[in-house]
C-alpha cells in the first residue's frame, strides 16, 4: 500500500488539475454562479428550522438563537458530505469514461478529486456562515478551533465512502440509485435537524453512526462546549479503518475497470 500511495503522490499535479476542472465545469455557464454553493446548505437549514419549530411547538420549548446556529453549523458540513458522495459515485463513469479506459494513472484520483472539489463549495458556504455568526454574535468562541479536526475526520469519511461507491457504481450502475435513496433518508438517522440529547439514554445508539459524533461536535462548538473526545475518537478510528479498507478494495478492483466500464 505504501508503494501505491507514493505513486498517488507522484500524480498530485494531475489530481490538482482534475479538481480545478471539476470546479470550473460545475460553474461554467451557470446563471446562479457561486450561489449554488450556499443554496443546498440554506435549504437544509430551512428544513431543519421547520422540523425544530414543529418540535418546539409540541414540546412547548421555544426556539432560540443557539438552536438556529446549531442547525446552520451542522447543515454546511452535511451538505459537503452529501455532495461528495453523490459526485464521487459517478466519478469513474460519465464524463471520465475515456480517462478510465485510455489513459494510465491511479484511478482513485477521480473519486478523490470529486471529494476535494467540494471543498470549494464548503469554503464559500463556511464564509457565509461565519459572516452570519459574526452578525448575530452567536457561536464564536474558543471551541471554534475544533472545527478543523472535525472537518478533517468528515473529509476522511467522505473519501472512504467515495472510493467504495465509485468502484461499486462502475460494476453495477444501479449503485448510484441506491446511493441517492440512502442520502435521502440518512439525514433522519444523523443529528443534523435534532440533538442526540432529545432521545435521552437511547440517543447513544444514534452515535454509532460515525458521522453523528461529528455533527454533535459542531453543535457543541456553538454552545461553547468541548466535543466528546471519545466519540470523536470513534469517528476518527472508523474513518481511518474505512479509508484503508476502501482504498485496498479499490486498488484490488482497479485492473478490471477498463473492461467493465
Amino acid at each position: 500500500m505504501i508503494t501505491k500511495l507514493r505513486e498517488l503522490y507522484s500524480y498530485r499535479e494531475l489530481l490538482f488539475m482534475i479538481v480545478i476542472r471539476d470546479i470550473k465545469v460545475r460553474y461554467k455557464q451557470s446563471l446562479m454562479g457561486f450561489f449554488w454553493a450556499v443554496l443546498m446548505p440554506m435549504l437544509i437549514v430551512l428544513a431543519g428550522i421547520m422540523v425544530r419549530y414543529v418540535y418546539a411547538v409540541a414540546s412547548h420549548n421555544p426556539l432560540n438563537a443557539t438552536d438556529f446556529a446549531t442547525i446552520a453549523i451542522r447543515s454546511v458540513p452535511w451538505a459537503f458530505l452529501v455532495s461528495s458522495i453523490r459526485f464521487s459515485c459517478q466519478s469513474l463513469t460519465g464524463g471520465n469514461h475515456s480517462l478510465v479506459t485510455k489513459v494510465y494513472f491511479p484511478k482513485e484520483i477521480l473519486p478523490i478529486a470529486s471529494v476535494l472539489s467540494q471543498l470549494f463549495d464548503l469554503f464559500i458556504a463556511s464564509i457565509v456562515l461565519l459572516l452570519l455568526m459574526i452578525a448575530t454574535k452567536t457561536g464564536l468562541n474558543f471551541q471554534t478551533v475544533w472545527i478543523v479536526p472535525l472537518l478533517g475526520i468528515l473529509i476522511l469519511l467522505a473519501l472512504g465512502i467515495g472510493l467504495l461507491v465509485s468502484a461499486g457504481n462502475l460494476f453495477f450502475r444501479d449503485v448510484r440509485y441506491i446511493v441517492e435513496i440512502f442520502l435521502t433518508f440518512a439525514i433522519f438517522f444523523t443529528p443534523v435537524f435534532y440533538d442526540v440529547s432529545m432521545f435521552g439514554e437511547q440517543g447513544r445508539w444514534l452515535l454509532l453512526n460515525p458521522v453523528a459524533p461529528l455533527m454533535e461536535g459542531f453543535s457543541s462548538i456553538v454552545r461553547d462546549q468541548t466535543p466528546n473526545w471519545w466519540w470523536v475518537a470513534y469517528s476518527l478510528a472508523f474513518g481511518a479503518l474505512l479509508g484503508v479498507l476502501a482504498y485496498s478494495l479499490f486498488k484490488k478492483l482497479e485492473p478490471a475497470f477498463a473492461e467493465s466500464i
